[in-house]
């Protein structure tokens, strides 16, 4: 699972930071195999900035999970940078580590500008990728340093012409289910066609990303994914990725005819339901898609419902 460190209104960054490393223990305890967080800069509803901080702090809360990255956005850092923190990730959580790599570069372009890119402009994510992998080998005449025998494990994070980057480079694919569904098997399909073995991986791995929220009724879950539509809404017609706040409150905000639109296109193509109703609609992405793993996120205001939201989930494939 994915969690973003989302900011809820009535509380502070402090408290969704904490929330992620305790909810990391729950979602261990219930018996999924990743826990990864994001990286966000300058964005008042989302906490985590700085995800291999976080990731660390997460590893030291858990003891067997996978914690990782979706993502670390590679255009923002050195790759010699990100290396040297992976590796020490590694050595201290052995065989625990997924470093998942994107190529965002931030939300606005006073963030972009910030993180030294004036304009929007990713096209340096596959040489620092390459980079960045060279310092994991013996032959490189400068090496990041997890234990003996130790490497993260790497994976790219597909956006358009991303999952031929993750092929060329034989790594695992986490691409998203939200991309439309011509242009996700499309992805897929030519990931698997031209990957090449490499020593991260010998053969393509393909993980599929998804929204799921699952609750006692199908309404009951649809509402637990309003206050993400609501926040994405937000933000294409403000500017601002806000807290998210009360399906509720929500509910009682006069609209815009164009708000009203986004925040119904932004309730569609997420999974929901009851358990039988996302069984069904989980188990026909992985038929469609041959997928390897499904990777879940699930942002909502209430915690004890998203809570139960996992909870339920594991029922089903745990």
């Amino acid at each position: 699972m994915l969690d973003r460190s989302r900011t809820r209104s009535g509380h502070t960054h402090a408290e969704a930071l904490r929330d992620t490393t305790t909810f990391a223990q729950h979602v261990e305890s219930l018996g999924y195999h990743r826990f990864w967080v994001s990286e966000h800069h300058g964005v008042p509803g989302v906490a985590g900035s700085a995800p291999a901080v976080l990731a660390a702090a997460t590893a030291a809360a858990t003891r067997t999970i996978r914690v990782g990255t979706g993502g670390v956005m590679l255009p923002n850092h050195q790759p010699i940078t990100v290396a040297e923190q992976f590796g020490v990730l590694e050595s201290l959580f052995p065989d625990r580590i997924d470093m998942g790599l994107g190529k965002s570069v931030g939300f606005t372009n006073a963030v972009r500008a910030a993180l030294g890119h004036p304009k929007e402009d990713a096209d340096t994510f596959e040489p620092k990728l390459t980079e960045l992998l060279g310092y994991f080998t013996e032959d490189n005449p400068v090496r990041a340093y997890p234990a003996p025998g130790l490497r993260p494990h790497p994976f790219v994070l597909a956006t358009g012409a991303s999952a031929r980057t993750a092929a060329a480079h034989g790594l695992p694919l986490v691409i998203g289910a939200f991309n439309g569904e011509k242009a996700l098997i499309d992805s897929i399909n030519a990931y698997r066609r031209e990957f090449r073995p490499s020593p991260w991986a010998r053969t393509p791995y393909t993980i599929v990303s998804t929204t799921v929220a699952v609750a006692g009724t199908t309404a009951d879950a649809r509402e637990l994914l309003i206050p993400e539509a609501w926040a994405m809404t937000h933000a294409r017609t403000r500017g601002e990725f806000p807290p998210l706040t009360t399906p509720e409150e929500i509910l009682a905000t006069p609209m815009t005819t164009r708000e009203r639109t986004l925040f119904e296109q932004s309730l569609e193509g997420q999974v929901h339901g009851t358990t039988s109703e996302v069984a069904q609609a989980l188990d026909a992405l992985v038929e469609r898609t041959d997928a390897d793993e499904v990777l879940v996120t699930t942002s909502t205001h209430d915690r004890s419902a998203l809570r139960t939201s996992y909870e339920l989930l594991a029922d089903l494939y745990l």
